[in-house]
């Protein structure tokens, strides 16, 4: 086995992003724990549900059906899991990459199609 999960939570995309936030921040009570980018207009939200998570991000032309939500699962190694991956046989959708906001992530695929985002923090 290549590396196993740290954690996982879904993530939502829509062209309302502040209409998505309200929803989850003001009905259901979530709390913000992170931004990006911290200042402006956010393009991505993580907030905190209880003892669970949730990422809201913004895209112009959501996806719609099945890919309107995504895993996030955070790894140890982004490469290894991707190896694995290809290994398997698992389409991958987005080679392993450094991200601005400081971690690395790729995209693989479940066997229903849904994107799993994979994600470590970068280091050094």
């Amino acid at each position: 086995m290549a590396d196993v999960a740290r954690s996982a939570f879904p993530i939502l995309v829509w062209d309302d992003l502040p209409a998505l936030a309200a929803f989850y921040r003001d009905l259901l009570g979530g709390e913000e724990v992170y931004r990006f980018p911290e200042e402006g207009d956010p393009v991505y939200l993580s907030l905190r549900l209880g003892e669970s998570s949730i990422g809201l991000g913004y895209d112009p032309d959501p996806p719609r059906g099945r890919q309107r939500v995504s895993v996030w699962v955070y790894v140890g190694d982004v490469d290894a899991v991707v190896a694995a991956a290809v290994a398997a046989g698992v389409p991958v959708t987005e080679e392993p990459a450094d991200q601005p906001w400081g971690e690395r992530t790729a995209r693989i695929q479940d066997p229903t199609g849904v994107d799993v985002i994979l994600g470590a923090p970068l280091t050094g």
